[in-house]
């Protein structure tokens, strides 16, 4: 068989499983988390949160998910032993202001614990 017409059974081939692939995968929302920051990060940004700080707190939910989007997890200061809500620290920025957060992740719900503002 000749090489030309083996690289297009080939082609041919690949076509038929990339149009399979692309109908099965159509309709899930997969996505691309692989560190386990971005797990986190993912995680906290698709459950309701409710904050335990005063409620003068200009920290609202929108201002939560802007956070998040900068946000790192600090895995060293974190307590992920924990069987029913794991606490995580989040540093990021938010309005120009470094900000190192304490959240408790349930099932459910986050709960932001406390909120330190970092002097640099």
């Amino acid at each position: 068989m000749k090489l030309f017409y083996r690289i297009g059974y080939y082609l041919f081939g690949f076509s038929i499983g990339l149009f399979l692939l692309s109908i099965i995968f159509k309709g899930k929302k997969t996505s691309g988390n692989y560190t386990p920051n971005d797990r986190v990060i993912n995680d906290l940004s698709k459950k309701k949160w409710n904050s335990i700080l005063e409620k003068k707190s200009t920290f609202d939910s929108i201002s939560f998910h802007d956070f998040l989007r900068t946000a790192s997890v600090d895995f060293s200061m974190s307590d992920t032993s924990m069987d029913s809500c794991k606490i995580y620290n989040l540093n990021g920025y938010w309005n120009e202001q470094a900000l190192s957060l304490e959240v408790e992740n349930c099932e459910k719900t986050v709960k932001l614990i406390n909120l330190y503002l970092i002097n640099k």
